[in-house]
């Protein structure tokens, strides 16, 4: 009798191929990172970019005596710099891999801080600053693309309505950061900007560090790019510049960022028009912050039920609302027992606005990608922000002229931005992407997969 042998000795060298590859097909190494992991990315994210960039206008005027235009000017150019380059951002997400874009953003935004810490004049502050939105154009699409394909890997197994939770805790994680950043710049700032700038810049190296260690190779910016064989097209890499509706989409989305920039801008104005003063700014952001991390869950998961052809004419309602108001009292003086009134009315409205809109905003992007990269179109949803803010502060730049004190000429902005907010309520429903339409483009490109696949 032949002495026994194990079944591993008498397999051929193609069995024991065919079984390893069986193995690993059961195995499938994890192609998208941990969406805690995502969430954690924005949190850190907005506590170096703002323990350090809220600071540099005190630091240019304190420290270098520079004057307003030019500290508007550095300001400005960082801001457009970073919205405008989004889309490009967003492109080269798609043709690198997030994980790569995302590194690659950090690396340059602390190549901008550390020049930033270096400049001693106007030229390199500008630069600094440009190079610095330049981190956060690469950075951004990205991470939002990635937290899209979570939430569409988790749509997989509940409704579609629900892939707005994750950008809702991203909208949290982002303003906790925005609450802590200042603070951590606020006690580093008493030993000088640039032990800020440098610890900013060391924040943002451990980032990269932690991404080039736990961030998947193969993340992709589209799930259905690990669906499908083969890499993207380039041409598909600017498919949503073809795309007319969520070009209006994008268009009419824009006014929320129009919005939400006049905390920036017009929320100034305001409190010197009522004499509650510059020193009320921190209480009033403060109170827009606590705003949005206690009610951006409640308020996402009201939406969600809703569905975005109700949330978003209800958000850009409520912002029209809030600019209305603000336009009403504008008029009198404020009442003398609070104010800053007219203010918080102001920051209601927008905060209320913004948590209906961003989060469903957010998801239908995965709708009108339908599968294709969707860095491009984070990318153009921004930028296309972006442009809306400078075409909007240049048209309301003299209006705000005639608001500084109480009158009937006080209102002209507000009523301004209020109209821009109706219009949209009224109109951006017509642009969100219905189920048939997006179901028939996932067929499309199936379809057209299968050919491409039977000729090869």
């Amino acid at each position: 009798m032949a002495s026994p042998v194990t079944r591993q000795q008498k397999m051929s060298p193609t069995t024991a191929r065919t079984l390893r590859a069986n193995l690993t097909k059961r195995r499938p190494p994890r192609a998208e990172p941990a969406p805690q992991l995502l969430l954690a990315s924005q949190l850190i994210f907005n506590i170096g970019f703002y323990a350090v960039v809220p600071f540099l206008a005190v630091a240019m005027r304190n420290d270098f005596g520079m004057g307003a235009m030019a500290i508007g000017v550095v300001l400005g150019a960082r801001t457009f710099a970073q919205q405008g380059m989004f889309l490009l951002g967003g492109a080269l997400a798609d043709r690198w891999g997030a994980r790569q874009s995302m590194i690659t953003g950090c690396l340059v935004r602390i190549a901008g801080f550390l020049l930033l810490a270096w400049a001693a004049d106007f030229p390199l502050f500008l630069i600094g600053a440009i190079v610095t939105g330049i981190g956060g154009a690469l950075f951004s699409p990205a991470l939002q693309s990635l937290v899209g394909v979570a939430a569409e890997r988790g749509s997989s197994k509940e409704p579609k309505s629900h892939r707005s939770s994750l950008f809702a805790l991203l909208v949290i994680c982002g303003e906790v950061g925005v609450v802590v950043g200042p603070l951590l710049g606020s006690l580093l700032l008493t030993t000088g900007f640039d032990t800020a700038l440098l610890t900013g810049a060391a924040v943002f190296a451990l980032m990269a560090g932690v991404f080039w260690l736990f961030l998947p190779k193969a993340a992709r910016t589209t799930k259905a790019s690990t669906e499908l064989p083969g890499r993207v097209p380039p041409s598909g890499l600017w498919s949503c510049l073809k795309d007319k509706k969520f070009i209006g989409f994008a268009a009419f989305f824009s006014v929320n960022l129009v919005a939400t920039n006049q905390l920036y801008f017009g929320l100034p104005v305001e409190l010197e028009r009522s004499g509650a003063g510059a020193s009320s700014l921190a209480i009033v952001f403060a109170y827009a912050s606590i705003l949005t991390i206690t009610l951006q869950w409640p308020i996402a998961g009201l939406m969600r039920k809703a569905g975005p052809r109700v949330a978003l004419p209800l958000g850009f309602a409520l912002q029209s609302l809030g600019f209305a108001s603000l336009g009403v009292l504008a008029i009198s003086p404020p009442p003398a027992w609070l104010p800053i009134l007219p203010a918080l009315v102001l920051v209601t409205g927008t905060a209320l606005g913004n948590m209906c809109v961003l989060p469903v905003a957010m998801g239908l992007v995965l709708e009108f990608a339908a599968g294709r990269p969707t860095g491009a179109y984070y990318g153009l949803l921004a930028s296309a922000g972006g442009l809306a803010v400078v075409l909007g502060n240049t048209a309301l730049a003299p209006l705000y002229e005639l608001a500084y004190s109480p009158s009937i000429t006080a209102l002209a902005p507000w009523i301004f931005l209020s109209t821009l907010g109706a219009i949209t309520a009224t109109f951006i429903r017509l642009f969100v992407p219905t189920p048939s339409s997006h179901h028939a483009l996932r067929q499309g490109m199936q379809t057209a997969e299968d050919k491409a696949s039977s000729q090869r």
